[in-house]
């Protein structure tokens, strides 16, 4: 009866870990779930989230998913990562940087680019601040680092030869 039992518990845990599951605050998840449609030309409709899922390949390519606040400006979006170095999933995106956003019950397919320009990350901890009620980073506090990248579309591979 006992090798019937382990049979069931290895069985169990691997349907889940083939399954989605959505993280929710701050616990992980694995393969997002909902519709996959096409980005849209302007992501200002996220202002009303307050947060949203990304997914990346993880741990041997394995789907790891997390939730994490985004916002945009000029209808572009941006997500950020606070203390990327204590994260995982921002060195994951650095080696495949192809993601899938969680919003609603709809995914996006789409590319992370990572945002160095000065100007634009002035904007972007502008934005930050106004839609989260951050306080303005000073110079006499900083506060921790943050990694923003800019969501673009997927780059399509070129017709073969």
């Amino acid at each position: 009866m006992s090798r019937i039992l382990r049979l069931a518990a290895v069985l169990t845990v691997a349907s889940a870990l083939a399954g989605c599951f959505d993280p929710s605050d701050r616990r992980p998840g694995t393969r997002l779930s909902g519709d996959v449609v096409a980005p849209p030309s302007d992501w200002s409709f996220t202002d009303a989230h307050q947060e949203i899922a990304v997914e990346v390949k993880g741990f041997l390519g394995l789907p790891h998913s997390v939730t994490i606040w985004c916002a945009s400006v000029d209808g572009a979006l941006y997500l950020g990562a606070r203390a990327p170095e204590t994260k995982r999933w921002p060195g994951w995106v650095d080696r495949d940087p192809d993601v899938r956003l969680g919003i609603d019950t709809k995914l996006y397919e789409v590319r992370l680019v990572a945002v160095e320009e000065a100007a634009t990350l002035e904007r972007l901890r502008a934005a930050y601040a106004r839609k989260y009620a951050l306080p303005a980073p000073s110079d006499a506090e900083p506060g921790p680092p943050v990694r923003y990248w800019k969501v673009e579309p997927r780059r399509s591979l070129p017709p073969p030869a």
